[in-house]
């Protein structure tokens, strides 16, 4: 599909991330003389000797280091709290039509019936998942719920399967947008038919659901009036060696960062959210004015993301949105190296389109700080790394040093703790700590290519990615 020109404003990142990249350059080939180092000492005689020097940084550079990052850390967090509190607290549905408060008053006093829910599957060739999809969400669903199955362009027998399991089937009509297109398709229409209390779940269909995640959503719909979504917190399915372990770590540490951040939700994620009708509504109405977009559209279908597209149109439309720890779900990891790259550089350079389109405010500071400090790391942790080559390459004796021996010692322990319910497998991967230094070398490429193929206004295309995985995999995950 081809995509619209790249906003300028995506540019600021580049051009932030190569003053980064001068201030390194720079304090790398200062004159200013290092200290100076202290005579290293050696443990052991012959081949089996170990140089070391307790020679450590000046306490003030550490202290500023630590200082600097903490206030980084503090200014993004505090931007992000205040936004989140200004579109909560706001009355004014010109401004923030899905704030809370707004929608608590219109909903007061009157009763738009129980709550139910939709769950909309769009399927492009899942004739080996779809059964199983529709099986173990049904176990969830009330008789008052609805299946409906979006066979979008599909060339094998998903949709005779899908009727044959009982549910409403929705055929695409000369959709060329990808998932994008098929949904606006169907929730255009069915959204029109739903009232306050009703509720639209998208699934993919190699989704697994934790037992209650249905449960669980509605209740907290109930509970609150004002709350817009509830997206899943993703697992990595069982298999595909360690680079699939590699997948299923980095998932661990988001589902615990989002565990501390208490739900506050960075992505609603396309492999499983619950929305409320009205607000796939009010999402509509935006496009085009408020929102980037065509009107009418609930997706943009210009998006390479769609998913975080949507979360950041309902954040700026003022909507409280969670992502609960109950809410777990299994979803598919890439067995190779090339689907995840593929995958990854349309994650990455949606993502940089996106906050592109949006602009610097208060509710995409947050993604922008994510996105700069990408760059640091591809900047700091490339530098660090071929320092090390060159140092190694370029002296007799290797020497070790206490104090960042230490700071290492101090990263391999946060990232084994962060992983610890990963299992051993997870837990021995991150003690190792080279695979995921390369894997993360290989996140920090892909950021770099998504930049340059901004700069350079390269098309970008995303077609499906078939993954080899079978319904078993997703079942024995959970």
């Amino acid at each position: 599909m081809q995509r619209r020109k790249a906003l300028p404003a995506v540019g600021l990142i580049g051009l932030l991330i190569l003053s980064i990249f001068a201030l390194v350059y720079a304090t790398l080939t200062a004159e200013t003389p290092l200290p100076p180092l202290g005579d290293p000492a050696k443990v052991g005689t012959g081949p089996f000797g170990i140089y070391f020097d307790a020679t450590i940084p000046p306490i003030y550079l550490v202290i500023i280091a630590a200082s600097l990052a903490a206030l980084a850390a503090l200014f993004i967090e505090t931007v992000e709290i205040r936004a989140s509190n200004r579109s909560r607290r706001s009355l004014e549905p010109s401004t923030y039509p899905l704030s809370p408060r707004v929608l608590a008053k219109k909903s007061q006093g009157h009763f738009s019936g129980p709550v139910t829910i939709t769950v909309v599957i769009p399927a492009h060739n899942e004739a080996d998942l779809i059964t199983n999809c529709i099986k173990q969400v049904r176990t969830q669903l009330r008789d008052k719920d609805r299946i409906i199955v979006i066979s979008d362009n599909s060339l094998d027998n998903t949709k005779e399967l899908a009727t044959n399991a009982g549910v409403e089937i929705y055929e695409t009509v000369n959709n060329q947008k990808k998932k994008a297109g098929a949904l606006n398709q169907v929730l255009k229409h069915l959204a029109d038919g739903l009232q306050h209390n009703d509720l639209v779940m998208v699934l993919d269909a190699d989704t697994v659901l934790d037992d209650g995640f249905i449960a669980t959503a509605i209740r907290k719909f109930e509970d609150d009036r004002g709350l817009t979504a509830i997206g899943g917190v993703f697992y990595g399915e069982p298999g595909h060696g360690i680079l699939g372990q590699l997948q299923r770590n980095e998932y661990f540490r988001y589902g615990r960062l989002l565990k501390r951040r208490r739900g506050r939700v960075f992505v609603l994620t396309g492999t499983s959210t619950i929305f409320r009708a009205h607000a796939l509504k009010v999402v509509a109405e935006s496009r085009g004015t408020m929102l980037p977009g065509d009107y009418g559209d609930i997706y943009d279908t210009h998006a390479l993301t769609e998913d975080n597209e949507l979360t950041m149109a309902l954040k700026t439309l003022g909507a409280l949105m969670i992502s609960p720890s109950e809410c777990g779900v299994v979803t598919e990891v890439m067995p190779t190296r090339k689907q995840l790259w593929a995958q990854r550089m349309r994650w990455q350079r949606g993502a940089l389109e996106n906050v592109g389109q949006y602009g610097v405010t208060r509710t995409t500071l947050r993604y922008w700080g994510q996105q700069l400090g990408l760059g640091y790391s591809a900047i700091a942790l490339t530098s660090y790394l071929l320092l090390m080559l060159i140092t190694f390459l370029a002296v007799d004796n290797w020497i070790w040093f206490p104090f960042w021996l230490g700071v290492g010692l101090i990263f391999i322990v946060e990232r084994l703790v962060s992983v610890w319910k990963a299992g051993w497998k997870g837990r021995i991967l991150a003690a190792l700590l080279i695979p995921e230094l390369t894997y993360d070398m290989f996140l920090n490429a892909i950021f770099i290519k998504s930049l340059f193929d901004i700069a350079f206004n390269r098309s970008a295309t995303w077609g499906h990615i078939d993954s080899a995985h079978t319904p078993n995999d997703l079942k024995e995950s959970k």
